[in-house]
């Protein structure tokens, strides 16, 4: 398996596409598109099995990261405003986008710049071992999602025998 796309719940869709394409780098695939309520379509029949009976429709935004993984931003016509990290909802907790560590602070601007906030110092994995020079540092973008900066790939940063 390989990874295809993350869906990302957003509270103003013209904002997240601002956010994802200026502060992260994502490109555009399909931009903001309305999604109503039917049953005559395809498209309709799947997103009433998902969402139920009665979910009013949504925007859609498709983005895509430079190595082709997809981003499906959804805003829902009828929600509750999240303020809070909710850490007792089941699902997915956060995702991740790696670029070097030099570029760390300058991407780091353009978030903030862009309505995101930074939840932590940039933090190094292995801070007595000279080689491993793995990087991290959690961020969120302006909704409340967490997202986090890695420097090196998934495997490096947590392979024992790193080199």
């Amino acid at each position: 398996m390989k990874m295809n796309h993350v869906g990302i719940m957003v509270g103003d869709m013209d904002k997240a596409v601002n956010f994802y394409t200026n502060a992260l780098g994502l490109r555009i695939v399909m931009n903001n598109t309305k999604v109503v309520e039917e049953r005559e379509s395809a498209i309709g029949r799947m997103c009433t099995a998902v969402f139920g009976e009665g979910f009013k429709g949504f925007n859609i935004a498709h983005l895509v990261t430079s190595d082709g993984i997809g981003v499906e931003l959804f805003e829902m016509v009828d929600r509750e405003e999240r303020h809070q990290v909710d850490f007792s909802r089941l699902g997915i907790f956060h995702f991740c986008v790696q670029l070097p560590k030099e570029q760390f602070d300058t991407a780091i601007q353009r978030v903030e710049a862009y309505g995101g906030k930074v939840r932590m110092d940039i933090h190094r994995y292995h801070p007595d071992d000279e080689l491993k020079q793995a990087q991290m540092v959690y961020l969120e973008d302006p909704f409340g999602n967490l997202f986090e900066f890695y420097s090196h790939s998934y495997e490096d940063t947590y392979a024992s025998d790193y080199e």
